[in-house]
């Protein structure tokens, strides 16, 4: 293992992960399908606790049916909901996007806002939820904080005891240049999803494992065990 893990700085573990994405994936974006605000706002209710291939599976339904926001205003929950029906909390979610669109149409005469706090006003959208569309939309310096960004974060050390999302959120922005918060978000989510993955993160083939402290974990623990087998040997 690199003894660099050891004395790294947190600013320098940041400055290294953020090198490192940089060169391996100079561009990263959603991989929620979409083709305007509207669209992706519908997509990102429907992904909570839910894979983003499922959702790309059924939108194309809902905006067939239901192609801009005003048209959506006018259905009802059980309208929506045989559309979403294979999504995780159907009816939840049905309910969310009939009262999301009527508020979008009577509040904000059916464009999506810009604002963290406005979008947090409408059914079905939470913090989470307000960041990706924030971001992705209006390339604002929002750091939404999913299940694998709140993971890899933690795992790697560039989050530090943070109990909550929220937390994790406030600590990311607060290191990452503004200008990548963004762009950050969907690095950190892609190494979740496909690298440093929940139950058996593929730390062997990360190219960040000379900078995370799980893995300087791991492998020290692994170390000890071998030396202490090699002692009752």
């Amino acid at each position: 293992m690199d003894p660099y893990l050891y004395y790294m700085t947190r600013e320098e573990r940041y400055e290294h992960v953020l090198r490192y994405f940089r060169k391996e994936r100079p561009v990263a974006e959603t991989e929620l399908e979409y083709t305007n605000p509207y669209e992706l706002l519908v997509a990102v209710i429907l992904s909570a606790q839910c894979t983003d291939k499922r959702v790309n599976l059924t939108t194309p339904g809902i905006f067939e049916r239901y192609p801009d926001v005003f048209e959506l205003a006018s259905a009802t929950a059980e309208d929506i909901f045989p559309l979403i029906r294979s999504i995780s909390y159907p009816n939840n979610k049905a309910k969310h996007l009939a009262g999301m669109a009527r508020k979008l149409v009577d509040d904000f005469n059916g464009i999506v806002p810009s604002s963290i706090d406005a979008l947090q006003t409408l059914p079905g959208v939470g913090r989470k939820t307000a960041n990706v569309v924030a971001s992705v939309v209006y390339n604002l310096p929002a750091m939404a904080v999913d299940t694998h960004v709140f993971r890899v974060s933690a795992r790697i050390g560039l989050t530090l005891r943070a109990k909550n999302p929220l937390q994790a959120e406030k600590q990311l922005v607060r290191f990452i240049p503004e200008k990548e918060i963004a762009m950050a978000h969907h690095w950190l989510i892609l190494h979740g999803r496909y690298v440093c993955v929940a139950r058996s993160p593929k730390c062997m083939d990360c190219g960040l494992r000379t900078a995370c402290n799980y893995f300087g974990k791991k492998s020290t623990q692994s170390k000890a065990s071998r030396t202490k087998l090699a002692r009752k040997a």
